[in-house]
């Protein structure tokens, strides 16, 4: 039994019945993306390695006060394994291309298909403190969908995805440009904004970081979730209701 209801409050659908979930821009891009966030963390953590630590303003180097000290990452989490700060910005700068374009094709086609406007819509459920709190329990019941509409994103879901698409995956792109030589010749307004390439660098850390801790807790909802059904979904586009 195939079913298309796509948030219209209709009658339950039926468990095992198949929904249309997942559009092809947004299966594209989650896989391109993947592959992108690897490695650009993979070799971000590499460059990381040749100096770590983090200041604030426009100077640091070895006898300037840091007001962060990072650890010396393992070769497993590293790429290349090695230590090669060379390589590790070859294959950062290549994919931040990949990361960077990828987002923008995504958000044009989320515009054109309504992604956005039907599944990132704010109402005002998602706003009430006691909406998400039930929400927040929910989850912990690992109640992740509603039963009479389970492709309607949860207040949690879209506040999480609201704030990488449009703020943290941004601050991602622009932090990484102001560390760029070149970028600064051409917009040296972007290097002041963030105060100097070292607060950039900062910045351009904690974001990273910030996304590395959004993809282990969406992978392990992923899990708890079903992994097998949420996997299908992303890869055919199809999904189906859980019992």
């Amino acid at each position: 039994m195939t079913l298309r209801c796509y948030n219209t409050g209709m009658v339950s659908p039926a468990p095992g019945t198949s929904l249309r979930r997942h559009r092809l821009a947004t299966r594209l891009w989650h896989w391109t993306n993947a592959v992108a966030l690897i490695i650009l963390l993979g070799s971000g953590l590499g460059i990381s390695n040749a100096h770590p630590r983090l200041y604030w303003g426009r100077y640091g180097a070895n006898f300037d006060h840091a007001w962060a000290s990072l650890p010396h990452f393992p070769g497993w989490l590293t790429i290349p394994s090695g230590y090669n700060l060379a390589i590790s910005r070859r294959w950062h700068l290549m994919f931040a291309l990949v990361f960077a374009f990828g987002l923008l094709i995504y958000m044009v086609a989320s515009l054109l298909n309504r992604h956005f406007q039907r599944d990132l819509a704010i109402r005002r459920e998602d706003v009430s403190p006691h909406h998400l709190i039930d929400d927040v329990r929910h989850h912990l019941d690992f109640h992740f969908h509603d039963p009479e509409q389970p492709l309607r994103y949860n207040s949690l879901q879209k506040w999480s995805y609201i704030a990488v698409i449009f703020a943290l995956l941004p601050l991602m792109i622009a932090t990484g440009l102001a560390l760029s030589p070149g970028m600064d010749a051409a917009w040296p307004w972007l290097l002041q904004l963030f105060g100097g390439r070292q607060s950039a660098r900062s910045v351009h850390f904690l974001a990273a970081s910030l996304l590395g801790g959004f993809t282990v807790v969406h992978l392990v909802l992923v899990i708890l979730a079903g992994v097998v059904n949420e996997v299908r979904s992303m890869v055919s586009g199809w999904w189906r209701v859980p019992a």
